[in-house]
C-alpha cells in the first residue's frame, strides 16, 4: 500500500505547510447557514467538508501524533519519578503535551469505520482504531514494554453549533498505567471551541481532572482562551492545583500557558518549578517514515486517505475531491451491505461497550501493542 505521511501538528511558527483556505470565514458561514443553534453536528451531512477544508491527515493520525510526536520523551519521564508526587506532576505535564494548536477553518479527515493508525517511536508502540462511525468513536492503545507503561483512550467527540461558535465536547477518558509502580491515572479532555466572531480562533477550553487513587493525588486544571480584549499573556492560559485527596489541601498551584511554559508552585515554601516547556517538547518534530511497506495494513490512515492527501499537497483540488468522494461512497456501500445482511461491525483490536451510565468504553484485545511498520525517526 502507498502511504502518504505528512509533518506533525506542532507550534504555529513551526508548522511547515499552511493549509488555510481562501475566503475562509465566508465559506464556513455559508456551510453553517442551514444549521440551527444548539444542533448536534455529528450527523450533519454538510459537515462532509470539501478537501479545501482538510489538512492532509486523518483525525486518528492527530490522536496518535499527540502521543508519539514529541521532541523529548514525556511519557517515559512519568515512570522514572522517584516519588508519587514527582510521577504525578510528570503525568500532568504529559497530559498538557497531548494538546496541539489547531488552525482555524481546516480540519483532519473524519476516519472511516475500521480505519487504523499504527506507529512506533523507539520502544513506544501506538495503535488507534475507529471503532464506531455513527457516533464517531476512536480507541487508542499505546505501550512501552521497556518502561512498563500503557495508555488507553476512548474518544467520542460531539460538536454542537451555537451561532457564533462550534463547541466540541470530547467524551470518554484517558487512562495511563505505570505498571511497575501499580499506579493508574485517569483523566478527561478539554473542549475544542471554534469561534467565528469577533476574531476567528480555535481553542482548547474547560476543566480537566487527573486522578490517581493509588497515590491519593488529584489535579484540577482549567484551560482558558483569550478574550477579544485580553492581553497575549492570558492567551491559552492554564490554571489549577494538585491536591491530596485525604486532606483536600492543595500541595501545588499550577499556572502558565499550555503552548509556552507551565509551572507548579509548592504551597509550603513558594518554590516554582517549570514542569512543561512547549517549545522543548513540540519543536523540531519529525515526520514518521515507512520502515516496512509490506507490513502496512490496508486500513492504515496514511493509505486510506493517501490519494486525497496527494491531491491536497499538490493543490489538485478536483483530484482530491474525487478521491474523497470515492472513499465516502465506498463507506456508504459497506453500511448498506452490512444492514442488508443484518451484520454488526466488530472492531479488530478493541472490545467496545456502551451504557447510558458510563458512555463508550474501549479495552484493547492485546496486552502489548506490536512494533509498527511506520516509525518516527529518533
Amino acid at each position: 500500500p502507498n502511504a502518504v505521511l505528512t509533518s506533525p501538528l506542532s507550534l504555529e511558527e513551526e508548522s511547515g505547510t499552511n493549509y488555510r483556505a481562501p475566503n475562509l470565514l465566508q465559506r464556513v458561514v455559508s456551510l453553517l447557514t442551514n444549521v440551527r443553534p444548539g444542533s448536534d453536528l455529528t450527523r450533519f451531512q454538510a459537515m462532509q467538508l470539501p478537501p479545501l477544508f482538510n489538512i492532509p491527515k486523518s483525525q486518528l493520525q492527530c490522536y496518535g501524533e499527540s502521543v508519539y510526536c514529541t521532541s523529548n520523551d514525556m511519557l517515559s519521564r512519568c515512570a522514572t519519578g522517584t516519588s508519587s508526587v514527582d510521577r504525578f506532576t510528570s503525568v500532568v505535564a504529559w497530559s498538557i503535551s497531548t494538546l496541539r494548536p489547531l488552525t482555524f477553518g481546516v480540519a483532519p479527515y473524519n476516519p472511516i469505520l475500521g480505519e487504523t493508525h499504527h506507529v512506533s517511536r523507539g520502544t513506544l508502540n501506538v495503535l488507534v482504531e475507529q471503532v464506531s462511525h455513527h457516533p464517531p468513536v476512536s480507541a487508542l492503545h499505546a505501550t512501552n514494554e521497556e518502561d512498563n507503561i500503557e495508555t488507553t483512550w476512548c474518544h467520542y467527540a460531539v460538536p454542537k453549533f451555537y451561532g457564533t461558535s462550534i463547541e466540541t465536547v470530547v467524551h470518554g477518558q484517558k487512562q495511563l498505567k505505570l505498571l511497575s509502580k501499580d499506579e493508574t491515572y485517569v483523566m478527561n479532555s478539554p473542549k475544542l471551541v471554534i469561534r467565528f466572531f469577533p476574531i476567528p480562533s480555535v481553542d482548547w477550553l474547560g476543566n480537566v481532572t487527573i486522578r490517581c487513587e493509588e497515590s491519593g493525588l488529584e489535579a484540577e486544571l482549567c484551560y482558558k482562551g483569550g478574550s477579544f480584549l485580553s492581553r497575549r499573556a492570558n492567551y491559552r492560559s492554564i490554571r489549577g492545583k494538585i491536591t491530596l485527596l485525604s486532606s483536600s489541601k492543595p500541595i501545588y498551584e499550577i499556572s502558565g500557558q499550555w503552548d509556552r511554559t507551565v509551572t507548579v508552585k509548592d504551597t509550603t515554601n513558594g518554590k516554582l518549578t517549570v514542569i512543561y516547556n512547549a517549545r522543548e517538547v513540540l519543536s523540531g518534530l519529525k515526520t514518521p517514515t515507512v520502515k516496512d511497506s509490506e507490513g502496512i495494513w490496508p486500513s492504515e490512515s496514511a493509505v486510506v486517505w493517501g490519494e486525497v492527501s496527494r491531491g491536497i499537497l499538490s493543490k489538485c483540488w478536483d483530484k482530491a475531491k474525487e478521491a474523497k468522494k470515492a472513499i465516502e461512497e465506498k463507506e456508504r456501500e459497506f453500511v448498506r451491505e452490512r444492514e442488508s445482511k443484518g451484520e454488526t461491525w466488530v472492531p479488530k483490536h478493541f472490545r467496545v461497550s456502551y451504557s447510558k451510565e458510563t458512555g463508550w468504553e474501549c479495552s484493547p484485545n492485546e496486552k502489548w501493542v506490536p512494533p509498527a511498520p511506520i516509525v518516527v525517526p529518533l
